[in-house]
């Protein structure tokens, strides 16, 4: 599908989509075979890649290594755990795996000859899990971070496509999903056998065959399990087949059953900040089935501005505390203070204070709103400083989180690629530039406190 550029941010981190370069569309290997599994891979370090591209205020170095768990790319490409040996072996051939790259577009022919798929590549056991890394050429961050036309790829269809065939000819007709002529570019049959095959082309089978063992059953595949709908053409010359184009439709749909919020996807977003707080996936899956997806993610707010307070001890049990929130909650429409002592899992260390005089709830609400703005002020200038100035304020909030036991590969993994403002890293970078420029009170609503005082004389 062929789309204007969507501004950065515009929810990449919510779908599994890749905005696929034109250029990168075709890709056709020329040193050695690629698995389905491994062109799965690939499509998968691509979105990921993507997604931390576009949320960088500025292209990194040459040698930037991305990283990911093993199995969440996995995960998202539909393989199973049974497949990671297999993973492994081709990830660390990619580096030497050299392929062409080819437009669809008419006449335009290879963009980039012989690249290699992955400039470097990486794997690693961190706390027991298998972590990939991986660097791509320069010219493939570029036209991957600002894409001028590009397919939009969904990884989960992709992931329901079973033959290589398959997942190449949907990636070609997924551009003219919304092209008027319903049509795609008309090629000669031996381009057609080199772009739908994973491997080089002295391999070369005849397109009457090819047709046969490959094109037709990947085209019944496409039409079973995708929303599009594909027709194969054949342009005779004489009496042989000359050239090949797909007709391409956008199937119609019906009424899709509405899901239970037991049967709805886990936000993937939702799923990393929880497992930045140390709250495995498996956990998290199970609160939302019990509450639900919206009261989890609005107490997972809570834990997380819970877990950056320095005044408060470290939360030992992230998960206990989170059910404890869930279950002790307050009915809708009932305020509720955050950091609430209904909480068994840590009440305020704090020694019992003296009963303050009751403030009216209009200044109550006034408080939280003010802190919410003074949080926000200090945001927007933590996100103005220098780099270098920046880089000291989150080496000061890892520490932070080091010395509460809080500090682990998802936060480290955000620090190294700049993602330094979102979640608990950036609760811990704003709560530390602001302590430390203003002081523990800025937190304090003189107006409130100073009035609160008076009242009480």
């Amino acid at each position: 599908m062929t789309s204007p550029q969507n501004p950065a941010g515009s929810g990449a981190d919510d779908a599994l989509e890749l905005r696929k370069p034109h250029e990168m569309i075709v890709m056709m290997p020329r040193s050695a075979r690629v698995t389905l599994t491994g062109r799965r891979i690939y499509t998968a370090l691509l979105q990921i890649s993507q997604t931390r591209l576009v949320g960088m205020p500025a292209m990194p170095a040459a040698d930037f290594m991305f990283e990911a768990p093993l199995a969440a790319v996995l995960r998202t490409t539909g393989s199973s755990g049974s497949e990671r040996t297999a993973a492994k072996r081709y990830l660390l051939e990619m580096r030497s795996l050299e392929v062409d790259w080819e437009s669809t577009a008419p006449g335009d022919g290879v963009k980039w000859r012989g690249f290699s798929m992955l400039s470097e590549v990486a794997l690693e056991v961190r706390r027991g899990e298998n972590w990939v890394s991986w660097s791509y050429p320069p010219t493939i961050m570029s036209a991957l971070r600002e894409p001028q036309r590009w397919a939009t790829i969904d990884l989960e269809v992709l992931g329901k496509l079973g033959s290589y065939t398959a997942v190449a000819l949907y990636e070609i007709c997924i551009r003219y999903r919304d092209n008027p002529s319903g049509v795609t570019s008309r090629k000669p049959v031996a381009w057609w056998v080199d772009a739908l095959s994973n491997g080089p082309g002295p391999e070369r089978r005849e397109w009457r065959k090819f047709k046969n063992e490959r094109v037709k059953e990947a085209v019944a595949e496409i039409n079973a399990d995708t929303d599009l709908e594909i027709e194969l053409i054949e342009h005779k010359q004489g009496r042989l087949i000359h050239e090949v184009q797909f007709a391409v439709r956008k199937k119609r749909q019906a009424a899709a059953p509405r899901l239970t919020a037991s049967q709805l996807p886990v936000d993937a977003h939702l799923v990393l900040r929880a497992e930045t707080l140390g709250i495995r996936e498996i956990k998290l899956e199970g609160l939302i089935k019990e509450f639900g997806d919206d009261r989890v993610r609005e107490q997972i707010a809570n834990l997380e501005r819970r877990a950056a307070s320095k005044s408060l001890r470290a939360v030992e049990n992230p998960f206990s505390y989170l059910r404890s929130l869930l279950r002790n909650e307050a009915e809708p429409g009932t305020p509720k203070e955050e950091g609430a002592a209904s909480s068994p899992i840590l009440p305020d260390p704090r020694p019992p204070a003296a009963p303050a005089p009751t403030t009216p709830k209009s200044s109550t609400a006034q408080g939280s709103g003010w802190l919410g703005e003074q949080i926000e002020a200090m945001k927007k200038e933590v996100a103005a400083l220098a780099p270098a100035t920046l880089d000291h304020w989150v080496n000061r909030a890892l520490q932070d989180l080091a010395r509460k036991g809080l500090l682990n590969a998802v936060i480290s993994r955000r620090a190294a690629q700049g993602d330094v403002l979102h979640g608990l890293l950036g609760s811990a970078v704003i709560y530390a530039y602001a302590d430390a420029t203003y002081g523990p009170d800025w937190k304090v609503d003189r107006q409130l406190f100073d009035a609160t005082e008076s009242s009480g004389k």
